[in-house]
């Protein structure tokens, strides 16, 4: 995924804005700046802004406020959770270059479960997996390097593999796949009772 680096979504006029949502979690800094660095070095083409999906891109059923209404009911009654990194792995049929997460994927998986219905729902092709991407769409021939790269580069880093996921975010593709931020939320903002 590439992002709008500048908030320019404004301007982006609706005609060039797809029917293709998704429901990601930014990645705070150092750790973002790193993964995002990282996934330069590993696919050049790439604009990134690291993230983990809750919900994979989809087409609305319906119009994008009232998916945005189902996810802040959503996100309201859910508390704030930690996400941990792990390890730098291959899925097997697309040759996405990932990193595991450790602590946290329950909780996306239960996310992801309650948002995928009604105005959001919809039939994913692969098993939702909660992951980090570092690099896709690259040739198989180069799967391996790409790999061997990643796990080098995240050995060296030295600082936090860990982070508190307290918002997530509605973002749109464009014609010229670009995301653009929506809306964000704030995970547990009504207090669970």
């Amino acid at each position: 995924m590439s992002f709008d680096p500048r908030g320019a979504h404004p301007r982006i006029p609706l005609e060039e804005r797809l029917n293709l949502f998704a429901l990601v979690i930014y990645v705070p800094d150092p750790l973002g700046r790193f993964l995002d660095d990282l996934r330069r070095e590993l696919a050049p083409q790439d604009n990134p802004h690291a993230h983990v999906s809750v919900l994979p891109p989809r087409p609305l059923a319906g119009d994008w406020p009232a998916a945005s209404e189902q996810v802040r009911a959503l996100t309201d009654e859910r508390a704030p959770f930690a996400i941990e990194l792990t390890d730098i792995r291959v899925f097997p049929v697309t040759d996405v270059v990932y990193l595991e997460l450790g602590i946290g994927a329950s909780e996306l998986c239960h996310l992801h479960g309650a948002m995928n219905c009604r105005t959001l729902e919809f039939p994913e092709p692969f098993a939702y997996h909660p992951h980090l991407t570092l690099a896709q769409e690259i040739r198989h021939s180069d799967v391996a390097a790409v790999r061997d790269t990643a796990v080098r580069r995240w050995r060296e880093y030295p600082g936090p593999r860990s982070f508190r996921a307290e918002r997530a975010v509605l973002v749109q593709n464009t014609l010229h796949n670009c995301w653009i931020d929506l809306a964000e939320y704030a995970l547990g903002a009504v207090a669970v009772r």
